[in-house]
């Protein structure tokens, strides 16, 4: 109904992947100086919070059917990363693979497999210390 509330529904998701964070135009030496450790390759234990809105049905209550969002979410990111080595994914080509530019990644697979403006934020949890957020250029 018009005027119905929308809610929001936060559902997290893991993955883990290698990585390793290089600048292809900097040298070893300069990455080690940009990135320190990083620039080594490692891996993460990634925890992905995918934050979607909808207003609720008025038969079930739900405003989003969960089981499409884990297929969309599995489909989209989860099925590629998990695993991996984030530079081999080919929808990955040419992101450097910062936290921030993984959530940015992640919402541009995400994106066209949610209904239009379901997808309100993208969250990538890297470290207990680094999380970080994308809310599609809202900001």
């Amino acid at each position: 109904m018009i005027g119905d509330p929308v809610v929001e529904l936060t559902r997290v998701y893991h993955a883990s992947a290698a990585h390793r964070l290089a600048h292809p135009a900097l040298s070893d030496a300069a990455n080690a100086s940009v990135y320190g450790a990083c620039a080594r390759p490692h891996g993460h234990n990634y925890y992905i919070e995918v934050t979607v809105a909808g207003r609720p049905d008025p038969v079930t209550g739900m405003a989003v059917d969960l089981a499409a969002l884990d297929a969309a979410v599995d489909r989209a990111v989860i099925s590629r990363v998990d695993h991996q080595t984030l530079e081999a994914v080919p929808e990955l080509a040419g992101v450097i693979t910062t936290g921030e530019s993984l959530a940015r990644a992640f919402w541009r697979l995400l994106a066209p497999e949610l209904p239009e403006a379901a997808l309100t934020r993208v969250t990538v949890v890297e470290t207990a210390k680094n999380r970080f957020e994308y809310e599609g250029g809202a900001r």
